[in-house]
């Protein structure tokens, strides 16, 4: 129910980790808001392959278990959480 955005990431990945810690203080600023989750796309393929994650970092904001949007690449605090903004 409601948005829920899945960060699909590798622990091999730069781009990933360098975006944990703006996912992390993403994921305090719009709690109640919007529920955050993590998919290692390497212990978890079936679900990558689902939802055609080709590229990571991978973010998919689903609305109701629907996909509503899909951010690809590394970017700054500001412009992903005027992207999320954008859907509340």
């Amino acid at each position: 129910k409601g948005l829920v955005l899945v960060d699909f990431f590798a622990e091999w990945c730069m781009p990933c980790l360098t975006m944990t810690p703006i996912m992390e203080e993403l994921a305090k600023q719009f709690k109640g808001e919007i529920s955050f989750g993590k998919v290692d796309i390497d212990e978890n393929q079936s679900i990558a392959q689902k939802f055609k994650v080709m590229s990571i970092p991978n973010f998919i904001l689903f609305r109701d278990g629907k996909i509503e949007d899909r951010f690809v690449g590394a970017m700054s605090f500001e412009d992903f959480e005027e992207r999320l903004r954008a859907h509340l």
